[in-house]
């Protein structure tokens, strides 16, 4: 009688304890490997701001740093939702006078029709609904390419505002809670709180999902690495809220303003469901892999005429909100509502925040970054007495040169086998 050994098997393999070491080597390695992420637009924000606030040393005073977040918010709520787009290789031109559009929309229902805040903004995100689902099934059914629908819809949403406008008419936003949007800000208490929650949230998320990465045995960022990120975001909010809860008015006597913008907020709510949906979601992934490779996806089964309408969708409901934000801050809204400069540098931040124009990579936080990019340059070189032809040729040099970084990541990365 033979007796055969019965192999028991241990415990699942556990992944090496990472080090700080190896995390950095990796994520140079990944940069030579050309994953640059938003690296270039960080150290241009560091070096922009650096510049400005030698030059200018009022560049680096509350009330101005406060401008810098209402300057830019339109733009980068429009660049959130070109992100969409420019991640299946797309592009919208139309998303500047689609926000115009919005906005005439916005205006007309509360002011001139005097319906209530909720149900003019509702009219306003509707409308860019529409506008995103005609776009979408024009360039996804009809086969039409996107810069020739969105082109045409530049010129077709020009014609729009003109007429809901009357032709040049200029009407008041006088709901102040509409006004409050863009020119109000925060009790300094409730601005602490909302940057004690964010860090709360943050952290807890980053320790789950090293919590459970480590307890499937897969690897992980060292818990060195994820301390220093939750303290990083700590450091960064709790300066911003002091900055922006310092008083800023000149006459303290007869007003106070101090206070986070209300605007910042309703930007980060946006950020952290955007980027909830792309990173999270099925969805998310579905862009991604369109974004990738249209027809591998759809031989996976993907519907890719679906994911095409949905981020036509999402932009111009982005550039609704848009619209909104840009109106509330001017307080009434014209003919050039979206129009002048806008489109340029809502595409502009995106890419320069390191959102790729071929499609497949970028993430919604590069369009903040960008806007604050962009925002940094108009504000700082406004403050230095440029003329708006400087400030033109600056910012094209600047997206130009995010461009070439993107071409030449791309290129490394096929070098390398990584893409």
């Amino acid at each position: 009688m033979t007796t055969t050994a019965v192999k028991k098997e241990g415990p699942a393999p556990v992944a090496p304890a990472p080090t700080v070491g190896n995390h950095i080597r990796d994520y140079v390695s990944r940069v030579r490997g050309g994953d640059i992420g938003a690296l270039p637009a960080v150290l241009g924000l560091v070096v922009l701001c650096t510049v400005f606030a030698v030059m200018r040393p009022s560049f680096l005073t509350a009330g101005n740093f406060a401008n810098l977040f209402t300057q830019g918010a339109a733009v980068t709520l429009i660049a959130m939702g070109l992100v969409f787009v420019l991640l299946l290789g797309e592009i919208d031109l139309s998303a500047g006078f689609a926000s115009g559009v919005c906005a005439a929309i916005l205006a007309n229902v509360a002011t001139v029709l005097g319906y209530p805040w909720y149900v003019a903004v509702l009219a306003a995100i509707a409308t860019g609904v529409v506008i995103g689902t005609t776009l979408g099934v024009l360039v996804a059914k009809i086969g039409i390419p996107s810069f020739v629908v969105t082109l045409a819809g530049f010129l077709a949403f020009q014609g729009i505002v003109l007429m809901l406008m009357d032709d040049g008419a200029n009407i008041s936003i006088r709901d102040q809670t509409l006004v409050a949007i863009a020119n109000r800000n925060l009790p300094p208490v409730l601005g602490w709180s909302l940057a004690a929650a964010a860090v709360a949230g943050y952290a807890a998320v980053q320790l789950l999902r090293y919590r459970n990465r480590a307890a499937r045995g897969l690897l992980t960022d060292p818990i060195t690495v994820v301390a220093a990120r939750i303290g990083a975001l700590a450091l960064i909010l709790g300066v911003a809220v002091y900055i922006l809860n310092l008083e800023r008015s000149r006459n303290v006597l007869f007003t106070s303003l101090k206070g986070v913008p209300i605007v910042v907020p309703i930007i980060a709510i946006l950020l952290v469901l955007w980027t909830f949906v792309l990173q999270r979601t099925s969805y998310g992934r579905h862009v991604y892999a369109v974004g990738g490779n249209s027809e591998a996806a759809r031989r996976a089964g993907i519907n890719v005429d679906r994911i095409r309408i949905s981020v036509f969708v999402i932009c111009s409901s982005m550039a609704a909100v848009g619209g909104i934000v840009a109106a509330s801050r001017a307080n009434s809204v014209d003919p050039n509502t979206g129009g002048s400069n806008v489109l340029l540098y809502a595409v502009g931040a995106a890419v320069i925040g390191g959102t790729s124009l071929f499609g497949g990579k970028g993430r919604v936080l590069d369009a903040v970054l960008g806007g604050a990019v962009v925002a940094v340059i108009d504000n700082g070189m406004g403050l230095m007495g440029y003329s708006s032809g400087v400030k033109y040729v600056v910012t094209g040099v600047v997206l130009l040169l995010a461009a070439s970084v993107d071409a030449l990541s791309r290129r490394r990365s096929a070098a390398a086998g990584t893409r």
